[in-house]
């Protein structure tokens, strides 16, 4: 076995990746084989890169130096030496690499498919360690001289009584953009597949999940989840249907190939998954419905997106079109930018000019607009809307990022209600079978379509936790047969949940390890989870989800605010809630003139380039309850820059938006007014119990089998 940790350095410019004693991966994978070089082999195969890193272009020398200190393309270097003929000895005394594992590299360098001589075939790990014989479905692919598999199926489903199997894929190892929220959704769908009356068979590489413990499925096959590695399972499996929707944006990429394959995918067919991922096709229907977009443009060297962002027109939200989780998005408000924008990703360059050339996608971007995500489910005939969330912060944060709260607290009813008919009508037209998520920006009272996702989103747990209803495993049986209708969905507060209770999601942001990043929220995720907190107020909400983020909201204290001009005008009422409850209020020149404008005091600091006392002493000193910072240019060297790394490293609280400063001033003053909020049980909120009989009952009428107190089949 062979476990492979997954960084993110990318996300987090100008943070060292020197591998230190400080836990620096976001993931990690796992691939097993029969021999060393296999499971190594397979290993790589698992990672989910953006792109490979890019060594083959560095000299010898520059390689050699590299391995001096432990970066995360180590193995990428030591392969290419390997290649080029550098000793083991050479790479051994500056890495200390043990000359076994070298000597073992050094094979699967010079040809990389000489681990996999033979047949593939199947094994059954075995949990007994060979003391006695193990049966457990647990599988992994090897290469032998001859094939043999291991696997014991009840049958093909062809005999009466045999089980037909039901392949789901797996999200693979977590990183930011594609996380647990997935392997959750995967294991509903196992138990929903199982629950049918099917073998739930499971494909995926990461072992921190629970979708890889091999009693959550039928059948495990612990494999890199590219198309090879799962049609070998099919060939093997011969399943009934295939879900890809549930792991996220990597089974999405298999689809087109599992499709030419033959394999039967249950859900979204490919072409509907296309439609909404392809920028010109989804553009046309949105057109064809009446729905507004932000206007965008799609360029493919550095001179066509010039010329196209003219006419997109600025700011635009800039981005290549291979990425996930918001990878290498940025604002830009002038051509200017967009020219250095393009510089830093080495649009042109050398290196993408000898691979396909990728696209950048370039939109404008609708400053000041409330970002709003709707997860909801389709039959093909009819929708269900699950749940409506408002991001807190505005738009310009990617919504891996933002807090969002359920039910909205400031969209009215008549915008609710557009937002459900839009939902419903994409999603119909789009043909999705199972979950979809769209994205919408409301700006100056118009509602815009972002973007539609015909899978499961990161938002699904969140939504199923706060409605009280399990949206994969309702998807999963939508996929499997069912009907909306069969469902027997409640119609009455539809996206909005039903009970007085409100939901507040929150970002878990990794700034504290990635020393010399800056902690500023953008378009681009960088959060590695998320928290929910409950209450029957979106204040007390808010402050909930904030203590569980590890940051929880100050009584009482100083609050220090420096905000960008655009921000001046409305953090007054931020300055204003704090003082009335007892906060001492200090600020920058600007701002402080901004704030006793509203007629509230405000004691001035110097900027930090204007000499002490500034409020980097008052931090270190401890004297800094409270930062509400919002920024005012980019880089190392900005004031923003080392206010934000200050607050990160002593544990402040530190808000980057004035939406998110408004919610935790107006969550500070309930505390202060009501006191300790009372503790909420999730069973109590939704009457769970009853739903789980109701459903228990439906699935014996379907099923005719008798259900445990569980809900699992009784022997």
């Amino acid at each position: 076995m062979v476990k492979w940790p997954r960084f993110a350095f990318e996300k987090f410019p100008g943070s060292d990746p020197t591998l230190t004693t400080h836990m620096k991966s976001v993931g990690e994978t796992m691939a097993i084989g029969r021999t060393f070089g296999q499971a190594f082999a397979k290993a790589l195969d698992s990672r989910e890169l953006d792109k490979p890193p890019a060594v083959s272009a560095l000299g010898d020398g520059q390689l050699l130096a590299r391995l001096e200190r432990p970066w995360p393309d180590r193995y990428e270097v030591v392969l290419e030496l390997l290649r080029r003929g550098t000793s083991t000895e050479t790479i051994h005394e500056l890495t200390r690499i043990d000359r076994w594992f070298l000597a073992e590299l050094e094979v699967l360098a010079r040809d990389p498919q000489a681990p996999f001589a033979g047949e593939r075939s199947f094994m059954s790990v075995d949990t007994c360690a060979a003391e006695f014989p193990a049966r457990t479905p647990y599988f992994y692919s090897g290469w032998e001289r001859t094939a043999r598999n291991e696997v014991q199926r009840s049958g093909d489903g062809t005999t009466a009584g045999e089980r037909a199997s039901i392949v789901i894929l797996g999200s693979g190892p977590n990183r930011i953009g594609q996380g647990i929220e997935f392997d959750y959704c995967c294991v509903h769908a196992a138990m929903t597949v199982r629950e049918s009356g099917c073998d739930a068979v499971m494909v995926n590489c990461n072992p921190e999940t629970v979708s890889t413990d091999y009693d959550t499925s039928n059948r495990l096959y612990f494999e890199p989840l590219t198309l090879e590695h799962v049609l070998a399972v099919v060939e093997v499996e011969k399943p009934r249907g295939l879900i890809l929707q549930f792991g996220g944006q990597t089974p999405l990429k298999l689809a087109a190939g599992l499709e030419a394959a033959g394999v039967p995918l249950l859900g979204t067919a490919p072409a509907a998954i296309d439609l909404a991922e392809d920028r010109g096709r989804f553009g046309a229907l949105l057109e064809r419905l009446g729905y507004k977009a932000p206007p965008y443009a799609t360029a493919r060297s550095v001179g066509e997106a010039l010329d196209c962002a003219e006419g997109v027109g600025f700011p635009l939200l800039v981005r290549p079109s291979y990425v996930l989780g918001g990878r290498a998005m940025e604002i830009v408000y002038s051509r200017d930018g967009l020219a250095d924008y393009l510089a830093r990703q080495e649009v042109g360059s050398s290196e993408h000019a000898q691979s396909e050339p990728s696209e950048i996608f370039l939109d404008r971007f609708l400053e000041n607009a409330t970002e709003v995500d709707v997860d909801a489910l389709c039959d093909g005939r009819e929708v269900w809307i699950g749940g409506i969330m408002q991001h807190v912060e505005e738009a310009g944060i990617h919504s891996g990022d933002s807090a969002c709260v359920l039910p909205p607290h400031s969209l009215g009813t008549a915008m609710l209600e557009q937002i459900r008919v839009a939902t419903r009508e994409l999603a119909l037209a789009i043909g999705v079978v199972g979950l979809i998520n769209v994205q919408y920006a409301v700006h100056a009272g118009e509602l815009y379509v972002i973007e539609a996702n015909p899978r499961a989103s990161r938002t699904v747990p969140f939504v199923s936790k706060a409605v009280g209803l399990p949206l994969a495993k309702l998807a999963c049986r939508i996929m499997l047969g069912e009907s909306i209708a069969e469902l027997g969905l409640p119609r009455e507060r539809e996206g909005i949940g039903f009970g007085e209770h409100v939901s507040v999601k929150e970002a878990v942001l990794p700034f504290d390890r990635f020393e010399g990043s800056d902690a500023l929220l953008g378009p681009e995720m960088r959060s590695t989870g998320e928290v929910m907190g409950i209450a029957r107020d979106f204040p007390t909400a808010f402050a909930k989800a904030q203590a569980a983020a590890g940051l929880p909201l100050p009584s009482g204290g100083t609050a220090f605010i420096t905000v960008t001009d655009s921000d001046k005008a409305r953090v007054g009422g931020v300055a204003q809630l704090l003082h009335d409850n007892g906060f001492r209020i200090v600020a920058t020149s600007g701002t402080a003139e901004a704030i006793e404008r509203m007629g509230v005091p405000a004691e001035r600091l110097n900027k930090i380039g204007e000499g002490s006392p500034h409020v980097l002493d008052w931090i270190e000193r401890g004297d800094v309850d409270l930062v509400v910072n919002t920024p005012t240019g980019f880089g190392a060297r900005t004031d923003g820059y080392e206010i934000r790394r200050a607050a990160v490293r002593h544990g402040i609280p530190c808000l980057t938006t004035i939406a998110a400063g408004d919610s935790a001033a107006r969550a500070i003053a309930r505390a202060q007014r009501d006191g300790e909020p009372p503790v909420l049980c999730l069973q109590e909120l939704h009457g769970v119990r009853g739903a789980q009989q109701a459903d228990r009952r439906q699935l014996d009428r379907r099923s005719g089998d008798r259900l445990d107190a569980d809900g699992v089949p009784a022997a």
